[in-house]
């Protein structure tokens, strides 16, 4: 079983909070989502694996259970052209849970027109993989969000 951290301080919202269609629907796969604290922060890893994707808003590790999750800084903040973002590993990298991967501004974000809120998404995972998500609430960075069998 992967217990999935939360990369992020702020408030647990699911995914059916996030302001878009593609994540809210889980097209991308079942998950939870991070209202983060508008505060420059570091996003963490939140799972130990390897750093399979990067990008300056959103990357994905894969655990040695082989079960790959995507942390998405925002909301359309691709369009942002990495500008806010630093990448503090890289591709390939192993990283422990709870490593920072990115450091970023929330309120930088959302002055740019984006929404902060950050979707962790359990790529190529059936809904009923994954136990119990947090989807309400304050959360800490290396909180709980879900487990996946």
């Amino acid at each position: 079983m992967t217990t999935v951290t939360s990369p992020l301080t702020g408030r647990a919202i699911g995914l059916a909070g996030v302001p878009d269609p593609v994540f809210s629907g889980a097209m991308v796969g079942p998950g939870t989502a991070v209202d983060p604290v508008r505060e420059p922060t570091e996003a963490v890893a939140p799972v130990g694996g390897i750093v399979v994707s990067l990008h300056p808003h959103a990357f994905v590790v894969v655990d040695a259970e082989g079960h790959g999750v995507l942390t998405h800084l925002g909301i359309d903040t691709v369009q942002l052209n990495g500008e806010g973002f630093e990448l503090l590993v890289d591709k390939g990298d192993t990283v422990e849970r709870g490593q920072p991967v990115v450091r970023w501004d929330p309120a930088a974000v959302e002055s740019a027109g984006k929404s902060p809120v950050s979707p962790v998404i359990a790529l190529e995972a059936t809904a009923d993989a994954l136990g119990e998500t947090a989807e309400d609430g304050e959360i800490a960075a290396g909180g709980t969000l879900f487990h996946w069998t």
